[in-house]
């Protein structure tokens, strides 16, 4: 189901600087229940990366009839949100009035082999590289070409999830999700202070982490910082948390740290 300013519809105007120019932002969650989880926390992000943009940010308001009303069809679902700048006239540059255009689409929660969660999963080391750019940095844009292009590299299925450096051969997250190593019993996770997506639930796990006295670092982390973990994991609002058991001929047993941080996040989304 999609609702468009909150009508149902599939269309949108050609000259939407969204389609043109990626000039908008967007966020992804799970309704369960009929309720969007972390909806607060997904808010907060989506202001902030509006805010960045300078970009007007629909009322919260807006948004929760908008899931209220998918909600009544598919109570468990994964719910995109998308804010565009809206028409305008060709050229970058921002128009005098800008009349936002706020998407929200419904799609089936995915269903994940069982094993990723009690096994494991295999991940690759992608080529393509994250372009430096702080001032995009953290936000959830509408650009996300390199991840498109990463994500082409492979067509194995056993592969569940590949990882991405930057142009400085910093390792920064998952072409879908963000990344922590341990070591030490102690959490990591990748600096994106000048490229990359901060997640919801990578906040989340460094404040969960924090509370349950365990260290927690942003950090820069080099591939060799990774492969040389205790363990890896991958996370996002969908896929909930993915040890990576097998790296680039490295592999790992399954963690304790991981199904604690796991648990953890259960907890919080109840």
């Amino acid at each position: 189901m999609n609702l468009i300013n909150g009508v149902i519809g599939d269309t949108i105007c050609v000259t939407d600087r969204g389609l043109a120019y990626g000039d908008g932002v967007f966020r992804t969650l799970t309704m369960r229940g009929a309720q969007p989880v972390l909806w607060r926390r997904q808010y907060a992000k989506l202001a902030a990366d509006c805010k960045a943009l300078r970009l007007p940010c629909p009322a919260a308001i807006l948004l929760e009839r908008d899931m209220a009303e998918i909600s009544t069809h598919e109570p468990d679902c994964v719910i995109k949100i998308i804010i565009t700048r809206g028409s305008g006239p060709r050229g970058y540059a921002i128009p005098g009035t800008v009349s936002a255009q706020r998407i929200v689409a419904s799609a089936p929660l995915p269903d994940y082999p069982r094993n990723y969660y009690e096994v494991g999963v295999q991940a690759r080391i992608c080529d393509t590289r994250l372009a430096l750019q702080p001032m995009l940095a953290g936000i959830k844009h509408l650009n996300r070409l390199e991840h498109v292009l990463a994500r082409s590299e492979w067509s194995d299925a056993g592969i569940a999830e590949g990882l991405m450096l930057d142009a400085s051969n910093n390792m920064i997250c998952g072409t879908m999700s963000n990344l922590f190593a341990v070591k030490a019993n102690e959490l990591m996770t990748p600096d994106l202070a000048q490229c990359g997506v901060a997640g919801v639930m990578r906040d989340l796990t460094l404040e969960l982490a924090r509370t349950h006295g365990i260290r927690a670092d942003i950090s820069h982390l080099s591939k060799s910082d990774v492969l040389g973990a205790d363990e890896l994991f991958v996370l996002n609002s969908v896929i909930g948390v993915w040890q990576i058991v097998a790296l680039d001929g490295r592999t790992w047993r399954k963690g304790l740290m991981t199904a604690r941080v796991r648990s953890w996040l259960s907890n919080a989304q109840k």
